[in-house]
């Protein structure tokens, strides 16, 4: 079957087979490596991209159901001469140990903060509940969302706040 996608900003086509995944196609005919295979059922979050505005699990996601469709990886996230930030914040609180995750958690949180701007505690911890991090706690990736969402929100520049939020 032909799919023909929208990803990161450029429109991609690829011929492939019906039961072939989203992630599948990312990574193998688009080389868009951010997003992991992590248990392939949709588990661990380690392959989340955002599909029309939505994260989705990408190893639970057919190609052909991305026909036609927008999609957001860790790749088109950043500009080419500045990081989002989302990633700023994470690289500023050193909320990633191995990466592993990294890519799926930040785009987890991108789409919160697109959604929610101003984010409660329990509705980050919301967010992030579908990914797994199994090197570090998720305090400083808490914290690096919160200090992302105020920068997001034009109250204070890059760089980590002091007195971070923890209600």
């Amino acid at each position: 079957m032909n799919v023909t996608i929208k990803v990161n900003g450029e429109v991609h086509c690829a011929s492939v087979a019906p039961e072939t995944t989203l992630l599948s196609l990312l990574r193998d005919n688009f080389n868009l490596t951010g997003a992991k295979l992590g248990c392939d059922v949709g588990d661990c979050g380690a392959c989340t991209v955002i599909v029309d505005g939505m994260p989705v699990n990408s190893c639970l996601m057919l190609a052909g159901q991305a026909d036609g469709r927008e999609v957001l990886t860790v790749e088109g996230l950043a500009a080419p001469d500045r990081l989002h930030p989302i990633q700023k914040a994470f690289e500023d609180h050193a909320a990633l140990q191995c990466g592993f995750c990294g890519p799926a958690v930040i785009l987890s949180a991108k789409a919160l903060l697109d959604e929610n701007p101003a984010p409660t505690l329990q509705e980050i911890r919301d967010a992030l509940a579908g990914n797994l991090c199994r090197c570090t706690g998720y305090t400083k990736m808490i914290e690096a969302i919160q200090d992302a969402a105020a920068v997001l929100r034009g109250e204070t520049a890059d760089g980590p706040r002091t007195g971070v939020s923890h209600d």
